[in-house]
């Protein structure tokens, strides 16, 4: 029986040597971007709690977008890594195409909505009477940032169509390179722009905005430029702009099938956004507690995020050249593998729970809430290592209408309302709840597992 457990979820050298490659520059590039978001979240906290609930507040409106571009690229994707297996260039071109005008007519939806209804978007986080903070003050710090961080949105939709497609490729080096630059710009410019040093004005919040604007043009250009001078690598750059069209047949069959997969990223995203905003009832302090522990949680997840990753791209290609018999025992030694290391690292995220809160300057209940958050995470890492990878599965065969009942369905069905309804109509403390929230995620676990067991993900979609 041991033998039998080896053999289906414990690779050999080359295996994990195969992985690494693929995840370790994908964990490489979001754990610096992670750790400079930490850092210029501690940067924004010394400007008080008002200050960072109000960034907080407007980074999670805007993680709404970055998740809705992702199911974009997702959607398109699911056909870049499979046309890669069997060198496809012509149907590379098309899915770039495809993703460019997707994220484009979206990105434009997203700025007249953040425009016309900013205020009132923000305004559904700021609950409490001025617990912890000046919600009023709060307010005006998040429309500050928030006017000038939609100027980075056209840049973000173009890096994301890039950097994708290279990922699908299997080039993972260049867009960590681009990433790791564009965050040590912004950490360079948070510095010099939000207190004033070396001669430059000193603009607070409005400053944070500033470097975050500049980091995301100074790593598009990097990536485009790089994909651009590199044609012998990336064989699809060829004639990739020399026209806009998308023929229509294929334009509906990357639409049909990645479609569940943007809506799914879409209200997932959403889904998670109403979340905190039940959370955000409890006061400001709760705000400012959960933006430190999901600034923390976002540096220790970076290695099962990183194998969602290897899922799409390994796995992926795998399906595309026809080979189910190793997709299928390679996907389980990923997920194996992802669980792993997701015990391990929940382990020592637990043991230093009580450690990053005590950077912020921010008022002591906002700190224990932070550390309460983070333990409920660290408990909750193995799952969502299980979770993350199980989803990846299901989507890189691309059976994407499971995916939407798998994921975002589940939200809203079940997290949602169990979140709104302890929130609103019991006492139980905001942590309790938050548990709770998560526990019932086992019936995800549970879901996810029978369909994984069942091989209908098994699927090639090129051929």
């Amino acid at each position: 029986m041991l033998d039998t457990f080896k053999n289906k979820f414990i690779g050999n050298r080359a295996f994990y040597s195969k992985v690494m490659k693929v995840g370790v520059p994908i964990m490489i590039q979001n754990g610096i971007t992670n750790f400079v978001s930490l850092l210029d979240n501690i940067m924004v906290g010394q400007c008080g709690t008002e200050a960072m609930s109000g960034v907080a507040i407007v980074n999670q409106l805007m993680f709404v977008y970055f998740l809705c571009m992702f199911g974009t690229s997702a959607g398109g994707g699911i056909f870049t890594a499979q046309y890669y297996g069997i060198k496809d260039d012509e149907g590379i071109r098309y899915t770039v195409r495809y993703k460019f005008w997707l994220m484009s007519l979206l990105s434009v939806a997203v700025v007249v909505v953040a425009v016309i209804f900013g205020s009132d978007l923000i305004g559904l986080y700021l609950n409490g009477e001025n617990e912890g903070g000046d919600l009023a003050l709060t307010l005006q710090y998040g429309l500050d940032y928030m006017y000038i961080v939609l100027v980075s949105i056209p840049a973000i939709m173009v890096s994301m169509v890039y950097s994708s497609t290279l990922r699908e490729c299997g080039e993972t080096i260049l867009p960590m390179k681009a990433g790791v630059v564009a965050v040590f710009v912004n950490l360079s410019f948070n510095w010099l722009l939000i207190y004033g040093n070396l001669g430059f004005p000193e603009l607070g919040v409005k400053g944070a905005a500033i470097a975050t604007v500049i980091s995301r043009y100074v790593e598009v250009l990097i990536v485009v430029v790089w994909t651009h001078t590199h044609r012998e690598q990336n064989t699809f750059v060829s004639g990739l702009w020399s026209t806009m069209k998308l023929p229509l047949r294929l334009g509906v069959k990357f639409f049909l099938t990645g479609a569940p997969l943007l809506v799914n990223e879409t209200m997932w995203a959403l889904g998670i956004a109403t979340l905190t905003q039940s959370y955000s009832t409890r006061g400001l302090n709760v705000v400012a507690g959960q933006n430190i522990a999901n600034t923390i949680y976002n540096l220790f997840n970076i290695a099962f995020i990183a194998m969602g990753d290897a899922v799409a791209i390994i796995v992926g290609q795998l399906l595309g050249a026809g080979d189910m018999k190793r997709a299928k025992d390679e996907d389980n030694k990923i997920i194996a593998f992802s669980v792993f290391i997701s015990v391990v690292i929940g382990g020592v995220m637990l043991a230093t729970s009580w450690v990053f809160p005590q950077l912020y300057n921010t008022s002591d209940e906002a700190k224990l809430i932070a550390t309460q958050f983070m333990i409920v995470q660290a408990l909750a890492m193995p799952q969502n290592g299980f979770l993350h990878t199980t989803y990846f599965t299901l989507r890189s065969g691309g059976r994407t209408i499971i995916t939407f009942l798998f994921d975002s369905a589940f939200t809203w069905a079940v997290s949602v309302p169990a979140a709104f309804l302890l929130t609103r109509y019991t006492d139980l403390y905001v942590i309790w709840v938050f548990a709770i929230v998560n526990v019932l995620d086992w019936i995800k676990c549970i879901v996810g597992y029978v369909l994984l067991k069942n091989n209908m993900w098994m699927n090639n979609i090129v051929s």
